[in-house]
């Protein structure tokens, strides 16, 4: 399966996915970007190696059906797709930070009021969670703010070939805890801005598991609370219907 193991000197090198023969290279490079979208979709901050392994041999074992090949998984194909977890964060993070500051209005200046500002709005949006809100002034249009829809958008929806329309029956509709991990992205890049200058926050489980936490209890309440209109149902429709226009 795996072509090279060591350098000339006999040390080992990092692998990747060139390193496999070609049938078991075109089954990883499908079987990570299934990996990805059982990460978001069922474990954005995983806290068991059980669960991610899970995941990843789930993710092997759908590539192996879609491409017709059966192909052991071996634990260094393992190892590679676990190492997905944290990545597929960190583009989400660095997709959402420019997304984030140009909607809300956030800028670079050493200038004294505009570092207040800066400060004053990143406030405004934490306040009760301000920002998931259309209009975060008067808190009006729950779950309705344009950034979630264009951060789904550029994320897993950017063309036909990216993951949302590839493997849409992961997207269809939107599960809630895509919408929560989009959510938690805003929020680490509306803290970047509390300082009233941009910080690099890293988008760890570490530092904001709890907070992802906090969005999925949230979004499941109102599911609770408005049970008989179906509102996040249509929200979670609407979602997806939108990227996936956008992306064809």
């Amino acid at each position: 399966m795996v072509k090279i193991q060591k350098n000339s000197n006999g040390s080992r090198h990092r692998m990747k996915a060139g390193d496999f023969e070609a049938d078991s290279k075109d089954i990883l490079v499908t079987a990570t970007s299934i990996f990805h979208c059982l990460i978001v979709t069922w474990a954005p901050f995983l806290d068991t190696i059980a669960v991610e392994t899970m995941l990843g041999k789930e993710a092997w074992h759908e590539a192996c059906q879609m491409k017709g090949i059966d192909i052991k998984l071996t634990p260094l194909a393992v190892r590679m797709l676990l190492k997905c977890t944290s990545h597929v964060r960190g583009e989400l993070k660095t997709k959402m930070r420019s997304l984030t500051r140009s909607f809300f209005g956030f800028r670079s200046s050493d200038l004294r009021e505009v570092i207040r500002d800066n400060r004053d709005l990143a406030e405004s949006l934490k306040d009760g969670s301000s920002f998931v809100f259309k209009d975060w002034t008067a808190k009006t249009g729950i779950y309705k703010t344009e950034l979630l829809q264009d951060g789904i958008n550029v994320m897993w929806f950017a063309n036909r070939s990216d993951e949302g329309i590839v493997h849409n029956k992961y997207f269809n509709p939107m599960p809630i805890k895509v919408i929560a991990l989009t959510l938690t992205a805003i929020e680490c890049c509306i803290d970047e801005w509390l300082q009233g200058i941009k910080e690099d926050i890293k988008f760890t489980a570490a530092t904001y598991g709890s907070v992802y936490q906090t969005h999925l209890s949230s979004l499941q309440r109102f599911d609770e609370r408005t049970a008989p209109y179906k509102l996040l149902e249509r929200i979670c429709d609407n979602l997806h219907d939108m990227a996936r226009c956008v992306s064809l």
